[in-house]
């Protein structure tokens, strides 16, 4: 009788031993698990090299160098199929407009989506982002983004005035990923040519342009 109990007693005990493992886990196996998965992938993405978010500058052209992370720029592939972890850049300059109207800013501001709702004159033509522009207006997205598959852009005779730089990686197809960097500058008038004064309650581009930072 003694026996049965003790041996009904270590059944118990090793259920519960069971049991607890089952909830808590092995730190040992937890170990091992983490060990066999290993190391999470990197996800795409763009840094801006220049120019830097709030840059000021009296040179009507600008330079615009990137750093592409975990992504390949497939010059070769261009406009084909798209394919995992390659394709190429969207550039896309606006001219922030001068003497917003303040319900209007404020609009663009809480747009879900996104702060670019607010985009003034787009800078996107061959005038402007020159053989990139070229490439935009043969693929019909002049005015809305220069595509490059190098991680630079040359944009030249820009007005003086508050600009924001939106930089998205795409597919080779064009399609956009979740993957894009922003950077607003200025470019400054000569002295004595500075923009007219807004009229009252109006917002001007400089107001606009910090609501964004």
């Amino acid at each position: 009788m003694r026996g049965r109990i003790a041996i009904l007693a270590a059944v118990a005990a090793a259920a519960v031993a069971l049991v607890l493992v089952l909830v808590l886990g092995g730190g040992t196996t937890s170990k091992h698990a983490a060990e066999e998965v290993g190391p999470q992938p990197v996800e795409p993405g763009v840094d801006i090299v220049s120019p830097r978010n709030g840059a000021r500058q009296a040179s009507h052209a600008v330079v615009v160098k990137v750093e592409v992370h975990n992504f390949q720029l497939s010059p070769a592939h261009f406009g084909g199929e798209p394919e995992l972890g390659e394709g190429h850049l969207r550039f896309g300059l606006n001219r922030v407009p001068n003497c917003v109207d303040p319900a209007k800013l404020q609009r663009a501001l809480k747009s879900p989506l996104g702060k670019g709702r607010l985009k003034g004159a787009s800078q996107d033509f061959p005038e402007h982002s020159g053989p990139n522009g070229v490439l935009a207006e043969r693929i019909h997205t002049a005015g809305s983004y220069s595509p490059a598959t190098r991680p630079e852009i040359f944009y030249h005779d820009l007005q003086p005035g508050f600009y924001r730089l939106v930089i998205n990686l795409a597919e080779n197809n064009g399609a956009t990923t979740p993957f894009h960097a922003v950077t607003n500058f200025q470019i400054l008038p000569k002295p004595g040519h500075g923009p007219k004064p807004c009229a009252p309650g109006k917002v001007s581009s400089a107001k606009a342009a910090a609501a964004f930072d």
